[in-house]
């Protein structure tokens, strides 16, 4: 490294500050995962180094960076109690480059710094890969090539290097393309990333009534469906998630033993193939359409419930296809543990069990004892409200004898806590209802907003049969989205957005280019790249041939480079007129008297030519100051080509022979 470029952030202050924005930059892109005293700590360093005008003021001593690199190796280790992991590596690796920052007085420590940026970048995408977030990495990406070249270059201006790092970009840009096509992918990930320790909303194993309406004020996606054929009614929009059969009085929860083998079923109806595409939710369950007939996945287990629940979180997108049923019928009698289970009561709401009782002495089958609950709820003044008065210990008597107005979940462990205490098994089942649909991307879009409670009760001749006690108290909840029937449920911004009808399309349009770049982008694995071959006509593909594409591409990116490297270097213009009249005149006298060094000039080798053979100076330095005046001069465009075209024959006509002859003698003459 020249010199020069040794002290590019001292004299060059432009680098220096270019390097800053990268490491800055790649900063933000962290802001909302890291800890805000590490962020803030790292733009202090930041703007104190910008701030810094000569070098005596840097931070100096080694014991001094010692301590301080110690102390942040303390405070990430006592923030994550850990220093692996996605953020509490990244954390640590921020800190570490603004305290490199502080000692920066080379090229090589700003490469450091702007290199630290480019794994900043990279830690990014393995957090997240939106759609949203590509420009922005985009954008680092380019500055931190950019800050290279001004760091290379002291000289270059910041469009200039903003150009040769867009064109740098795009020049790479057909290989990560071919990488990301045709690299062979391994089954699994590369390494493991830790889950971040932060707090999700989203289904969990337990359910205190009430509890799903904190999820109403969530906007976010759940998981996307695509129909393979007919699609359900909407009133079947059943998307089955966690079964809840334990309750203490306060809380449904699932029981530990329901990963056992299901019982077997008769599918009735038609069968619906969906695909379904998950976003992380950091639980262990999959959704579907109620009925899933069988596991989609080999790592995912099929329960007694029938539910879908997966051996490791969802930390990533997932996608799957599955065929669910929405009649089905139970194919033995229920077993007695599971008949004891599912009746078990706590102690209380003695009103509830008194209806109960009356109930089942006025009815004379389950069917009826069905139906006459579901009466009750229907003729009883019930409401359905997100914001419910507050029940008290006795929460089921509460419900149905005082406040009567309730959420999902309240009318959820209600109408099954009625029903066991009539003797009847049922139990709380946890999911979704419902979706928006997409008509740009073709599919179902499930919120969180979407999230939903109902019940199961055994019927001895239709066995477990889905009981939904809040159609019967609000029945448009079936035909319409919970926040078309409560929308002040959202916030006033979310609102607003619904309420706009081309500001609902825009986000339609932006919701289905996210679907896309998670389908096409995000998931690409090895099974879509063998699918690409497919496509490309190549039979029974395997990963040996996505080597030998990668390779053949590989080849060819390499070759065009090659060719535009070789086209885009300097090369040496064809000679002219003058200068291939004055190459003409050295190669005579390189044969006659000595050749011309190539970093000699034409005055300095027609002063050694006369030095050497005096006899010709006469003849020759007038033609080399000729050549000067003509390659260096300033003459005048209309005389140039005649005077060029004048030196060239005086060239020719000369011969050093008879001129050395002429001077021999001229000499004997004046002897």
């Amino acid at each position: 490294m020249s010199a020069q470029n040794a002290a590019a952030p001292e004299r060059a202050p432009a680098a220096l500050v270019w390097a800053c924005a990268a490491l800055g930059g790649g900063l933000l892109l962290h802001a909302d995962r890291l800890p805000a005293w590490a962020v803030a700590g790292t733009l202090a360093m930041i703007l104190w180094r910008l701030t810094i005008a000569r070098p005596g003021q840097l931070l100096s001593g080694a014991t001094v960076r010692a301590l301080l690199a110690l102390s942040l190796v303390t405070l990430v280790f006592a923030r994550f109690h850990t220093l692996n992991g996605l953020t509490a590596g990244t954390t640590l690796l921020v800190l570490m480059a603004a305290l490199k920052l502080l000692e920066a007085r080379r090229a090589r420590d700003a490469y450091v710094i702007v290199g630290v940026a480019l794994f900043l970048v990279l830690a990014a995408c393995l957090d997240r890969q939106d759609l949203a977030r590509v420009p922005l990495y985009g954008v680092e990406a380019l500055l931190c090539c950019a800050a290279f070249a001004l760091i290379a270059t002291p000289g270059l201006g910041a469009l200039p290097a903003l150009r040769l790092a867009g064109r740098s970009l795009l020049v790479a840009f057909p290989l990560a393309l071919a990488l990301f096509l045709l690299f062979p992918r391994l089954p699994g990930a590369l390494w493991a990333i830790p889950p971040r320790d932060e707090a999700t909303t989203g289904l969990s194993e337990s359910m205190t009534p009430g509890g799903i309406t904190r999820l109403i004020s969530t906007y976010e996606p759940v998981f996307r469906v695509t129909f393979i054929g007919a699609r359900p009614p909407p009133e079947q929009l059943y998307w089955r998630g966690p079964v809840l059969h334990e309750f203490d009085g306060a809380t449904w929860r699932r029981r530990p033993a329901s990963l056992g083998q299901p019982a077997p079923l008769q599918y009735l109806g038609t069968p619906y193939h969906h695909r379904v595409a998950l976003e992380p939710s950091r639980e262990h369950f999959w959704f579907a359409l109620d009925t899933p007939a069988r596991s989609p996945d080999p790592a995912v287990l099929l329960s007694e419930d029938r539910e879908l629940v997966a051996g490791n979180p969802v930390n990533a997108p997932v996608s799957f296809e599955v065929v669910s049923y929405t009649h089905t019928q139970a194919a033995r009698p229920l077993e007695s543990g599971a008949r004891l289970a599912d009746t078990a009561l706590p102690p209380g709401n003695p009103r509830t069990l008194t209806l109960a009782r009356s109930l089942r002495e006025h009815t004379s089958t389950d069917e009826a004892l069905l139906r006459a609950g579901l009466e009750f709820l229907r003729t009883g003044g019930f409401s359905y409200s997100v914001t419910p008065e507050r029940l008290g210990p006795d929460a089921v008597d509460d419900l149905l004898f005082r406040t009567r107005e309730g959420f999902c979940g309240h009318y959820a462990s209600a109408f099954v806590t009625l029903m066991r205490a009539a003797g009847l098994p049922a139990h709380v089942v946890t999911g979704y209802l419902g979706g928006e649909w997409n008509p740009i991307g073709g599919y179902l879009l499930v919120r969180q907003s979407d999230a939903h409670a109902w019940a199961e009760v055994w019927l001895p001749v239709r066995g477990w049969t889905r009981v939904d006690p809040t159609a019967v108290v609000a029945p448009e909840r079936l035909h319409r989205g919970l926040l078309d029937l409560l929308p002040q449920a959202l916030s006033v911004p979310e609102r607003l957005l619904r309420q706009s009808r081309w500001l609902s399309g825009l986000l339609q349009r932006w919701d289905a280019a996210s679907a896309w770049w998670n389908a096409r982008v995000v998931r690409f694995d090895l099974d879509s790249q063998l699918g690409l071959l497919a496509r490309l006509g190549v039979r029974a593909p395997n990963a040996r041939d996505l080597g030998w594409a990668f390779m053949l591409v590989l080849s060819l990116w390499l070759a065009v480079g090659a060719w535009r490297l070789g086209d885009g270097v300097a090369r040496t213009r064809p000679p002219d007129a003058l200068a291939r009249a004055y190459a003409r005149l050295c190669r005579k006298l390189a044969r006659a008297v000595l050749p011309r060094p190539p970093q000699q000039g034409p005055l300095d080798f027609a002063a050694a030519v006369s030095a050497r053979r005096p006899d010709l100076a006469g003849d020759v330095l007038p033609l080399f100051e000729r050549y000067a005046q003509l390659r260096y001069g300033l003459p005048s465009p209309a005389t140039r080509r005649r005077d060029v075209e004048d030196f060239a024959r005086a060239v020719a006509r000369l011969s050093l022979k008879r001129a050395a002859r002429h001077a021999s003698g001229s000499g004997r003459t004046l002897a």
